[in-house]
């Protein structure tokens, strides 16, 4: 077994070449299920992405952290296989699944050579249609969730994060912590799970990628084959939330020599016709660290951080740009400061044509690097689908980039950036920082 398994973790590395040159096909099964396709047939092995939209922002009041303890059972027991049976079955097919969740989507990944495809594919149905959620997989898995809960209660990252959401997006899902909290973990039930179950796992919210050696007329049935028995819908989406946080600092006492700062406000969606432009500033101001305004500042010339980042993030339901680092506790009123004056400098100023250009040159450079693999090949598919992006946008993406132009650029700059709406969220013992 662990001869087919190296074999198999050398095919997922090797399948593909880095290149963004990618000929995706639609391919849609007699059941009406739709898939995005790359036919890779050089070598005999096939990566398959799986994304159901909803996630963890479909759990039910009361209940947090249903859905994530939910998927951390799907491979725990299906069918007639309790944990040990999965796991052998899995094994001996030299197949590979992973099962996760997010704030807006769940995620299955499955990677399995062609000659035991359908046996793959088998059991992944099971996993996805079948799963037992029985008492001893429930109970070990709880523990492990509570194990990690605990963990979090002591890790700086985490607790700003948490401050950061509940202030910004009070009792929607976004506004909590998707793994629950101790208490509503322990206190919930296999009907919980059940019902999570039936709230996510259904067929109207499907979005699906497979790449390698498999073709159109080999991948339609195998949809179907996946997929039958699962439900037609399920929960009702959340609503969407506005960013909620205005200007200001929030300070969390904690017994730490170094702080984490959290910061942020309301961003751009990715649908907006500004998005490329908004995402070519960014980087400017807090992308990779031979551009970022924000390493060079707050690190290269005064040494006050390792590491600082800034982020656009649009989620299903709403829309931020965001960012963090770590400085001691003496220092990181001296580094807020200054990222506070690169956020209003950016903002009034714009950026400059060699910033443009760098950025220009880095974001077009470095795309094609992602696709080094049929599971990264996949991944990047699957989520175009989830963004509503259309099916050649690998072939065009980098001209979008270029196409931004400078005046576009600082004009989304002024737009984007409100420096009397950042907002920190400090975890730590800040010298000089109080909240206000």
């Amino acid at each position: 077994m662990k001869r087919i398994a190296l074999v198999l973790a050398g095919l997922i590395a090797l399948t593909l070449p880095a290149r963004a040159e990618v000929a995706i096909e639609e391919v849609t099964s007699a059941n009406g299920h739709v898939a995005w396709l790359v036919n890779e047939p050089a070598l005999p092995f096939t990566a398959l992405e799986i994304r159901f939209r909803g996630g963890t922002a479909l759990d039910r009041p009361g209940k947090r952290g249903a859905v994530n303890l939910m998927v951390g059972l799907l491979e725990e027991g299906a069918g007639d296989l309790d944990a040990q049976g999965f796991a052998e079955t899995r094994e001996a097919l030299a197949a590979s699944y992973g099962f996760d969740s997010g704030d807006d989507t769940i995620s299955i990944s499955a990677q399995f050579l062609t000659e035991n495809r359908n046996q793959a594919v088998d059991l992944l149905h099971e996993a996805l249609t079948a799963p037992t959620f029985e008492g001893t997989a429930l109970e070990r898995v709880r523990t492990q969730v509570l194990s990690h809960l605990a963990s979090r209660a002591s890790d700086p990252s985490s607790l700003a994060g948490d401050a950061f959401d509940s202030a910004a997006y009070g009792n929607h899902p976004y506004g909590s912590y998707d793994g629950g909290t101790v208490e509503s973990v322990s206190a919930l039930t296999r009907d919980d799970i059940v019902n999570a179950y039936r709230d996510t796992m259904v067929l109207d919210r499907i979005h699906v990628a497979a790449v390698g050696d498999i073709s159109a007329e080999q991948l339609g049935p195998l949809l179907d084959q996946l997929f039958e028995g699962l439900p037609q819908t399920g929960a009702a989406m959340p609503d969407r939330v506005e960013f909620g946080l205005p200007g200001g600092t929030t300070v969390v006492p904690f017994d730490t020599p170094q702080s984490v700062a959290l910061f942020g406000h309301n961003g751009i969606e990715r649908e907006d016709p500004d998005f490329f432009a908004a995402y070519l500033v960014n980087t400017v101001l807090g992308g990779p660290s031979s551009i970022s305004r924000l390493m060079n500042e707050v690190r290269e010339e005064r040494g006050l951080t390792y590491g600082i980042g800034s982020y656009l993030i649009p989620a299903d339901w709403t829309e931020s740009v965001l960012g963090q680092f770590s400085s001691q506790n003496a220092v990181i009123g001296e580094a807020i400061n200054v990222v506070r004056d690169e956020w209003a400098k950016i903002a009034s100023e714009g950026i400059t044509q060699e910033e443009l250009t760098a950025a220009q040159t880095y974001l077009t450079g470095s795309y094609p690097l992602r696709f080094d693999g049929n599971a990264n090949i996949a991944n990047i598919m699957v989520a175009m689908q989830l963004e509503g992006l259309p099916i050649d946008y690998i072939a065009t993406r980098n001209e979008q980039v270029m196409a931004v132009t400078l005046d576009e650029a600082n004009r989304v700059a002024s737009e984007l950036y409100r420096p009397d709406a950042l907002h920190f969220v400090v975890v730590g013992q800040p010298e000089g920082v109080v909240s206000n």
